[in-house]
């Protein structure tokens, strides 16, 4: 079990939050390995009823931890990256998001797989994944055109363009954008534990209709995104703007031309 990820009990409310202030929350094989399995017992356990993520008040997540990507990068679908996707998008009950601050890479792409979520309106979310010779994860390629158009997709994924929590919810991402990060939380939470008044069958039957349509041309997507993801997690691009990353210097894309 990592110390980075908080497992919080409240009723039929379960608190998944991330622990790791000192790095921005950047998320490591470990705390994706500890997310996939709480999702997965709390998918299967009937006390519970829905599921809050949350970063804490000042930081959702800066995204992967770049040094724990490289010392072992996923080979497969079977890698704790996927597996935390494969739990958050096959879970059956209600998942509640709470950002205040950073949303970088797979900060801003689970939002997609949220039934609810509730942004600070500074909060920054970006997905850099262009900028680090890298591709689309989670499914965003096929959603955020969809529901931001492609010439406002192409800005976000193609240019790695940094937008605010308000934006976020403008543009649908996010239900609402609140004042800060305590009123994110205090927001996000309310909203959670209303579900604990609804029948939970009725909820569980209603979530799945809701993204019945298209879902398994999603998990395809999915599928092939991570796939490629793979692939270009190898390729000199990535590994020259990774490495750039780690150097703290621009990235040199001129010799790949």
């Amino acid at each position: 079990m990592s110390e980075h990820i908080l497992v919080e009990r409240e009723g039929g409310l379960l608190t998944l939050r991330l622990n790791r202030a000192d790095k921005k929350n950047a998320l490591t094989r470990a705390m994706y390995s500890q997310m996939a399995d709480v999702l997965d017992a709390a998918n299967a356990e009937r006390s519970v009823r829905v599921v809050l993520i949350t970063g804490g008040p000042e930081c959702f997540t800066s995204g992967n931890d770049v040094a724990d990507f490289l010392q072992a990068p996923p080979t497969g679908l079977d890698s704790p990256v996927f597996q935390f996707m494969r739990a958050l998008f096959d879970f059956e009950k209600p998942v509640v998001a709470a950002v205040a601050g950073p949303a970088v890479g797979i900060g801003t792409t689970l939002l997609l797989h949220c039934d609810l979520a509730y942004v600070s309106r500074d909060a920054k979310l970006r997905t850099p994944f262009v900028n680090l010779g890298l591709c689309p994860e989670f499914g965003s390629s096929l959603l955020l055109p969809q529901l931001l158009g492609p010439a406002r997709a192409a800005e976000v994924l193609l240019l790695g363009e940094t937008f605010t929590g308000a934006q976020a919810a403008e543009w649908g991402i996010a239900g609402a954008a609140l004042e800060d990060g305590p009123s994110t939380l205090a927001k996000a939470r309310e909203m959670a534990l209303r579900f604990l008044d609804l029948a939970p069958s009725a909820v569980a039957d209603s979530k799945r209709l809701m993204r019945a349509p298209g879902r398994e041309q999603l998990r395809k997507v999915i599928e092939e995104e991570g796939a490629l993801f793979g692939q270009r997690l190898r390729s000199p691009e990535a590994i020259e703007a990774l490495s750039a990353f780690m150097q703290r210097r621009k990235p040199d894309f001129s010799k790949f031309a």
